[in-house]
């Protein structure tokens, strides 16, 4: 009894030590931020940012003669759809060169791995700023970037589906005398499908809400007229972009959410 007293003492003094600590890290965290002066004209600039949020221009919705809503949200999801596309098409390949249960050596499925890290570590920001000194500025710049960094992220999840496969219909295959293609067109593929579909659809939310962004350095969609409105301080464009993102993020993610149920 006394053993079991002491052991959660010790339990309840660990945790108040590593609240301590916790503590001390914020409070270091917070001591190196540099806290400016509020500027006098905050108070009027914030309403009139609510003020534009609350009132946004309508008249942006659609323009027939030139620049509007409808077509920056469509360019947006046009650049996430493109760029998931290509992820997923470049993906399906190297994922079977990273899975572990389909090499008989291991440095070969890590050497994929390791590969697909590497891919990945760019943030999507920073590849866009790449290829828009690369190719310019624009919607191609948005699509590449996408698709590179998504490529790293699908590969990398493609080839975990892979590593949870039955390898029973491929056995039975291969006894029958299948080729390869054969064994995975009929036996590996149909397991992994759904999970696939899932994860590039759930990769397609993720790139629209990125879309968004990217426009903001010049890759294209949304993010363009955005800028500019911030620039320009015109709030009422910037009211009605921003809720055109809200609705355009939201339906998209209760559709994919309903398809990966389906597929789950």
């Amino acid at each position: 009894m006394k053993h079991k007293v002491n052991k959660q003492r010790k339990k309840h003094w660990r945790g108040w030590f590593v609240a301590f600590l916790v503590i001390l890290v914020y409070i270091w965290a917070f001591q190196g931020l540099p806290f400016a002066e509020i500027k006098s004209t905050a108070g009027e600039v914030t309403a009139s940012i609510f003020s534009g949020l609350l009132h946004p221009d309508w008249n942006y919705v659609y323009d027939p003669e030139g620049e509007d809503l409808l077509r920056g949200l469509l360019d947006t999801l046009c650049i996430a759809l493109l760029g998931t596309v290509i992820a997923a098409i470049l993906g399906i390949p190297f994922a079977f060169w990273a899975a572990n249960n389909l090499s008989r050596r291991r440095w070969v499925s890590g050497s994929g791995k390791v590969f697909f890290s590497i891919v990945r570590t760019l943030p999507e920001l920073i590849l866009a700023l790449i290829f828009v000194v690369a190719v310019g500025p624009g919607s191609y710049a948005g699509v590449l970037a996408l698709a590179f960094h998504s490529f790293g992220m699908l590969g990398k999840l493609y080839a975990e589906a892979i590593e949870s496969i039955d390898f029973g219909p491929a056995e039975a295959l291969a006894a029958a005398g299948a080729t390869r293609l054969q064994i995975l067109w009929f036996a590996i593929l149909p397991q992994v499908f759904s999970a696939f579909l899932s994860q590039t659809i759930y990769r397609f939310e993720l790139n629209v809400r990125a879309a968004s962004i990217l426009g903001m350095i010049g890759a294209g969609g949304i993010g363009t007229p955005l800028l500019f409105a911030l620039s320009t301080r015109h709030w009422e464009r910037v009211g009605i972009i921003l809720l055109g993102i809200i609705l355009m993020v939201t339906m998209i993610d209760l559709l994919s959410g309903h398809i990966r149920k389906k597929l789950a």
